[in-house]
């Protein structure tokens, strides 16, 4: 499996730009694919410097309905027009950070090859989607600026729009998660009860960022969310919306467990 960061908010390769916004491509066995595009078409640049041929992709999957992770599918399909696109229904709802709108671009809407998908998909024996995160342990308390209209009002997120990507390749999983706004505990909950298991590794962003500094009961939640990720035998790659003041206070926890990713890197 080759896994490359092709865009994240911050500098990994002094060849390749960086942006507000995460997109991963993954090489798999029987599928080349890409799991969110970025704020915007940036990414496509990023990929032919860094060798990676976005003309052969067959799959992409939107884990959520922001902008940061949607932007640049519309340039993408420019480039190919066969990858199929799998995001989740309430994906195209109208969500919103305050009062901007942070949402998708509608004419998503318009391409042939976007799959709505109500709840969990298997599109193979390799690719797996689920949803439907419902716990709510260490809840990152980042989630409580972000919201969705509904019926002309804006009401707190539960963000249903949310999926996971679960590849599995002999006997190696590996778990995606754009954002992991319904918490990374609560997803590697909802992952265990599908599967029984934990993953060997997790590419994830933990949505920790903020620009206020944190709370005690903040910097609390963190550490604890940390030593709970210490417990299991998983390998953590995060960055995006994680931000450098909670991977200071999770390294030391984590160790070597917890890996930052960053644009134009392969993992």
């Amino acid at each position: 499996m080759k896994i490359f960061t092709l865009i994240e908010d911050t500098c990994g390769n002094p060849e390749c730009s960086y942006e507000h916004g995460l997109s991963i491509y993954v090489e798999t066995k029987k599928h080349k694919l890409l799991v969110d595009t970025g704020a915007t078409s940036a990414f496509i640049e990023n990929a032919e410097k860094l060798g990676v041929d976005l003309g052969k992709v067959d799959t992409v999957i939107l884990s959520h309905g922001h902008y940061d992770h949607s932007g640049g599918i519309l340039g993408f399909c420019e480039v190919n027009h066969e990858a199929q696109i799998y995001m989740q229904q309430k994906a195209v709802e109208d969500y919103y950070h305050d009062e901007r709108y942070i949402g998708i671009d509608k004419k998503i809407l318009d391409l042939p090859q976007v799959h709505l998908l109500n709840g969990d998909f298997k599109i193979d024996e390799e690719l797996f989607l689920f949803t439907n995160i419902t716990g709510r342990r260490y809840y990152p308390k980042s989630n409580l600026v972000l919201s969705k209209k509904t019926d002309g009002k804006l009401v707190q997120d539960v963000f249903d729009h949310e999926q996971c990507l679960v590849i599995r390749q002999s006997s190696q999983t590996t778990l995606i998660s754009g954002c992991a706004h319904n918490g990374i505990l609560n997803i590697l909950d909802q992952y265990q009860e599908l599967f029984g298991d934990v993953p060997d590794r997790v590419i994830s962003g933990f949505h920790l960022m903020q620009k206020t500094d944190y709370t005690e009961d903040e910097i609390e939640n963190i550490c604890n969310t940390a030593k709970e990720l210490k417990k299991i035998k998983t390998q953590f790659y995060t960055g995006h919306c994680t931000g450098d003041a909670a991977m200071k206070l999770m390294k030391p926890i984590m160790g070597e467990q917890l890996i930052q990713i960053h644009s134009g890197c392969q993992i």
